[in-house]
């Protein structure tokens, strides 16, 4: 009794009719590059979208690495021109700014206020140079060079540029009868949340480079993004910075971080290419 039905079965497999569900993904693709239309428009657009594959390719000298740099430069001195005008004008940030610390102050409790100070300790200026020198010693016993080369340009180079803008600005700290923290020195940018970014985001790149798997990359990206934060929470918590000025300092050592990242890795590209010419 099955027998009729098998054959059936079997006809409508022979028929082109009959398997025309079973068309593969990438044939349809194939048909829909070859229609006329499609491959003019290929033809016209070949210069720009080549240019976009290079763009986005790994392995070039002026690819996908040079594109994300160039792109967290230019959003990381957009977001610090913003606030910098923002301060200087007395646009609506600085009363957020004032609220803020005003809030931190009134709910410091010394549970919290002793891990805070122990943060920002961490990475003043002996901090950082201690944790800097630690991760220098560190690369040359691996022999990375060219990242002992990056350490050497990021960090003293990002540090000048703070002290420069500080100096530029010349904003005063936040001012409270009874202050957890007394500073005398320029508040806006941070320099401590600015060392932390140029320090623990040149360590998320270098540990980055190692490792091939996404999520361990984009989980490294998060912790130092985490220990940056910690830092910001700090100052602003103990009331040696506005909200802004941790927000500019991430950003100004952010692009920084970007620009020479960027034109090294663009150098070692050429010199490897001049080599094999």
């Amino acid at each position: 009794m099955d027998a009729a039905p098998a054959k059936e079965s079997l006809a409508c497999t022979a028929m082109p009719e009959c398997n025309h569900n079973e068309t593969t993904v990438p044939d349809r693709w194939e048909r829909l590059w070859a229609r006329p239309h499609v491959a003019a428009l290929r033809r016209r657009m070949a210069s720009p979208l080549a240019f976009i594959h290079a763009r986005l390719s790994p392995t070039g000298r002026l690819g996908l690495h040079l594109t994300v740099g160039a792109l967290t430069l230019i959003g990381a001195a957009w977001l610090f021109g913003g606030i910098a005008e923002d301060v200087v004008t007395g646009d609506p940030l600085t009363v957020v700014d004032a609220r803020v610390a005003a809030w931190f102050h009134a709910h410091a409790i010394p549970m919290v206020t002793l891990p805070m100070l122990l943060i920002t300790n961490l990475h003043g200026t002996w901090g950082i140079t201690f944790l800097s020198l630690t991760l220098a010693l560190v690369l040359i016993r691996q022999r990375a060079w060219h990242w002992l080369q990056a350490l050497v340009l990021v960090m003293p180079g990002g540090m000048l540029l703070n002290v420069l803008t500080k100096h530029a600005f010349g904003r005063a700290r936040p001012s409270f009868a009874d202050p957890l923290l007394v500073l005398t020195t320029y508040s806006f940018p941070s320099g401590h949340v600015a060392a932390a970014t140029l320090l623990y985001g040149l360590l998320a790149a270098i540990i980055v480079t190692r490792i091939d798997a996404w999520r361990s990359r984009i989980l490294v990206g998060l912790l130092a993004l985490l220990f940056v934060t910690l830092v910001a929470l700090s100052r602003v918590y103990l009331g040696a910075h506005y909200l802004s000025d941790v927000l500019a300092g991430f950003a100004e050592s952010a692009a920084w971080l970007a620009l020479c990242l960027t034109a090294m890795h663009v150098l070692r590209r050429h010199r490897g290419a001049g080599h094999r010419g």
